[in-house]
């Protein structure tokens, strides 16, 4: 494998593109200690604070994205591009990186288009079972696209595939955390009762919030409790509807920070089916509902959790009925022990747990 020195990184937008940017950054400074790692974000998005926030430079680019709307701000579209499109340019002939990385997000499209036409190598690491645009006309002209999802020949190239799988926190690689253990970093839950993890993130925990406070009794009668991460947008809602209902078997939190804990003390897991979540709980090996939000692009969550339904590795339940049967679904599969391992055995099949080393592999043979 060849000594890396200096590498661009583009892209972000999401924490889902930012993450595996981040973490991709980090295994190459692991094996190349003196490498120079430069990012390359567009103005006024989040990866221009979470990027310098984790140590590394950053330089944004007037890129933005095309409104769906009819709106006067897609007007100045072709001039954003066109000055992006010359910036990247110059950042590219200044810096001289070995290879440029894009992980999706508007800054990937300007970044790595200057980088293919001057020459240097290319590589997309793309997320999701379903890639946007931006990685369809880019993926003409790469060395190489590392997908966490097979299947992906009719987007792709074929002789550009590999299939490494998604960068997931270093934390569950390593050693499980026992039963005991988890159950300790959330005391008010009882170690004797089946337990229903909830995964809300930010605005798209809606769903799932009223899913949970729909089934109170029905957890009740079941004997079932429920870790419920409501997302901190709800959290002040949620409480009060718990006020009124104080013995219900519910751990409410609006984040939790120790997730291979919280994966410890689930039998079973629900979650949105975001691509780096999906990453996760193959590792984490759990029975797993998956709920894909509607307010996505081109519905890319219902085709990563389709990607593990046909696999018998995952159930799906749509939004517009989660309401009604999330809990009550997941009861069920708590109650038939041949579900609970049938589904245990197909995701873990599933697992990445290599996926960032696996990237950077690619990234040293391609410089």
């Amino acid at each position: 494998m060849k000594e890396l020195k200096k590498i661009v990184i583009s892209g972000g937008g999401t924490g889902g593109h930012i993450f595996p940017a981040l973490a991709i950054a980090n295994e190459i400074k692991k094996r190349n200690p003196d490498a120079e790692i430069l990012f390359v974000g567009a103005e006024g998005k989040m990866e221009m604070e979470k990027v310098p926030a984790a140590g590394y430079k950053i330089v944004g680019l007037p890129i933005v994205g095309l409104q769906r709307k009819l709106t006067v701000k897609n007007l100045a579209l072709p001039f954003k591009l066109m000055k992006s499109l010359s910036q990247a340019k110059n950042i590219l002939k200044d810096f001289k990186p070995e290879v440029v990385i894009g992980v999706g997000g508007y800054a990937s499209g300007p970044t790595l288009k200057m980088a293919q036409r001057l020459g240097i190598p290319t590589l997309i690491q793309e997320q999701n079972s379903y890639p946007g645009k931006t990685n369809r006309l880019l993926s003409k002209k790469v060395k190489a696209v590392c997908t966490a999802y097979e299947g992906l020949e009719g987007v792709f190239p074929p002789a550009t595939i590999r299939l490494t799988g998604n960068p997931v926190r270093e934390e569950l690689n390593r050693a499980s955390i026992s039963k005991e253990e988890a159950f300790n970093e959330f005391p008010a839950l009882d170690p004797s009762k089946r337990t229903i993890l909830v995964m809300g993130g930010s605005l798209g925990a809606r769903t799932l919030n009223e899913g949970v406070l729909h089934a109170l009794t029905d957890l009740e009668a079941a004997n079932v409790q429920v870790l419920w991460q409501c997302g901190k947008y709800y959290f002040e809602d949620m409480k009060k509807e718990l006020e009124i209902r104080k013995k219900a078997p519910v751990y409410l939190t609006d984040f939790i920070a120790r997730m291979d804990a919280a994966y410890g003390v689930a039998d079973v897991i629900v979650s949105r089916a975001g691509a780096l979540s999906i990453s996760e709980l193959c590792i984490v090996g759990k029975p797993t509902i998956l709920v894909p939000s509607p307010n996505v692009s081109e519905d890319h969550q219902t085709k990563n959790a389709m990607a593990l339904v046909k696999n018998r590795a995952a159930i799906l339940i749509k939004d517009d009925v989660a309401k009604e049967q999330l809990i009550s679904g997941a009861i069920q599969v708590l109650n038939d022990d041949n579900k609970m391992n049938e589904l245990r055995v197909a995701i873990k099949r599933m697992a990445k747990p290599n996926a960032t080393a696996d990237i950077v592999d690619v990234i040293e043979n391609l410089a």
